[in-house]
Formats: structure tokens, C-alpha cells, sequence
């Protein structure tokens, strides 16, 4: 995360210290990481995918909604947290990098830094068996 800002640089040691899958995206909502928790539902290391580019990394994990037809972009707990700034919850499916699909829930909210820079957003989220 070169030349990020010193509270996603934090926000990502945090999210790799901790046994909850967690997501962060920037303000342009490009993936820059998930930990090792989150590496088990999406099916690969964050060290093989790297940096996932926004609309790339929905169209990799294919989310779905419980009846198969897909979660409209508007509808994603990121993008309602990076596009209007505010926490969303979603349940779906998704198709791991793995090959398996999976139902997953969980919460995004956007993430602000001192004098209100919005900084991107998190995403924390499990599956559901």
C-alpha cells in the first residue's frame, strides 16, 4: 500500500491481525486488501490477486442473490458505503476464486481519517453455513 494514507496503512495491520474476514477498498472503491480470514471464502492470498481494480473484483466473485440473479452494483455494501458514504448490509452468494459458491453476509462502512477525509471504506463479512 505505497503512499496510502497512514490510516489504511493502519486499518490493514489491524484487519490482518484479526480472525474476521475484513475487506478494504479506496475512495475509487479498488480493492487493495483482504486478510487471511477473508482468503479462506474467496478462494485465494491476497499475495496472488494483489490490488483489484473497482467492478473487476464484483465481476470475479459474481455475488448473487439467493434466487441466482446478480446483486446489482448499487445494492453492494461497498459501493453504497464508498458511492453515498454510508454503512450497508447485504446476505448473498458468492462464486470464490476457488470455484465454490458460497452465502455470505456482512456489513460496509466507510472510513474517514482526521478532517473528515474520506478515506475508502471496510468491508467485514462471513459465511454462513
Amino acid at each position: 500500500m505505497s503512499q496510502r494514507a497512514i490510516e489504511l496503512i493502519l486499518a490493514r495491520q489491524l484487519a490482518s491481525c484479526l480472525d474476521v474476514p475484513i475487506l478494504i477498498v479506496d475512495p475509487k472503491g479498488d480493492l487493495l486488501f483482504f486478510n487471511e480470514s477473508a482468503e479462506a471464502i474467496l478462494g485465494r492470498r491476497f499475495d496472488e490477486t494483489g490490488v483489484i481494480r473497482r467492478g473487476e473484483w464484483s465481476k470475479l466473485f459474481n455475488p448473487t442473490n439467493a434466487d441466482g440473479s446478480p446483486v446489482p452494483r448499487e445494492e453492494q455494501p461497498l459501493f453504497i458505503a464508498t458511492e453515498h458514504h454510508r454503512p450497508a448490509y447485504n446476505s448473498s452468494w458468492i462464486q470464490g476464486l476457488d470455484g465454490v459458491k458460497r452465502r455470505i453476509e456482512g456489513i460496509a462502512f466507510p472510513l474517514r481519517g482526521a478532517g473528515h477525509r474520506f478515506l475508502g471504506a471496510i468491508g467485514v463479512f462471513w459465511e454462513l453455513t
